[in-house]
């Protein structure tokens, strides 16, 4: 269960963050959250695809591995990749809103919140450290990025560019894997939209994170290795 509360210099003067990587952190997750501004970054280390949310929606996501609760870029306590997504980075800590006003609040009950170890997130003398202003920054990005995934995928969906599709992968091992419930770009129909649908797409700001996230498909052949690895060291 999670327990939120507005992050202060008075009851949370001691708190501190553990930044390592691992599943015991909650870093053994499939996928995470991504946003047309932060694909650039993201399409280098991990395939961008969309999936449904239960009330239907489309969220691009950065994907980490081909089953829930495997992050093939955990190893040993480290994220092996030189991009951290921003909604993975900024845990445990969201925005939160008084009246118009964006506030920082904390999950208390999250495992990176503890008093003994790890990053401080205020002074002695009650300001803010370069962690903790470093977070402060990652949340503003994040919530800027998120709030113009709608119209992005608008643009997608009104020119029917997203489809389902299924991966089969076939390990070195001979163990068949799929990857069923996501939802790619699809290229034929890119290519095949007239000069005023792509010019209205740059326009609105949408064509360089489209290719960005066809040009990310190229990333599934890095976690098709990472799962051979794994399977090569017995995990």
């Amino acid at each position: 269960m999670a327990n939120h509360a507005l992050l202060n210099n008075i009851d949370h003067k001691d708190l501190r963050i553990d930044t390592g990587r691992t599943a015991a952190l909650g870093d053994d997750v499939m996928f995470a959250l991504t946003f047309p501004a932060e694909f650039r970054n993201v399409q280098a280390q991990y395939p961008i695809v969309f999936r449904k949310t239960a009330e239907g929606a489309f969220q691009p996501v950065a994907l980490f591995g081909f089953q829930e609760g495997s992050n093939l870029f955990l190893d040993d306590g480290r994220w092996d990749a030189t991009y951290l997504p921003l909604a993975i980075e900024r845990q445990p800590f969201l925005i939160g809103r008084d009246g118009e006003e964006l506030m920082v609040h904390i999950d208390l009950d999250n495992p990176r919140v503890g008093t003994d170890s790890g990053e401080p997130l205020f002074r002695e003398q009650g300001g803010t450290t370069e962690f903790m202003d470093r977070i402060t920054s990652v949340l503003l990005s994040l919530h800027n990025g998120l709030e113009r995934v709608p119209a992005f995928v608008d643009a997608l969906l009104r020119h029917e560019l997203l489809e389902s599709f299924a991966l089969d992968v076939e390990l070195d091992d001979g163990s068949l894997n799929r990857l069923v419930g996501f939802y790619t770009i699809n290229e034929d129909r890119l290519r095949a939209l007239d000069g005023a649908a792509l010019e209205q797409l740059h326009r609105d700001g949408h064509l360089e994170p489209v290719y960005m996230a066809v040009a990310s498909v190229s990333r599934f052949r890095d976690l098709i290795e990472r799962m051979n690895r794994r399977r090569v060291a017995g995990h």
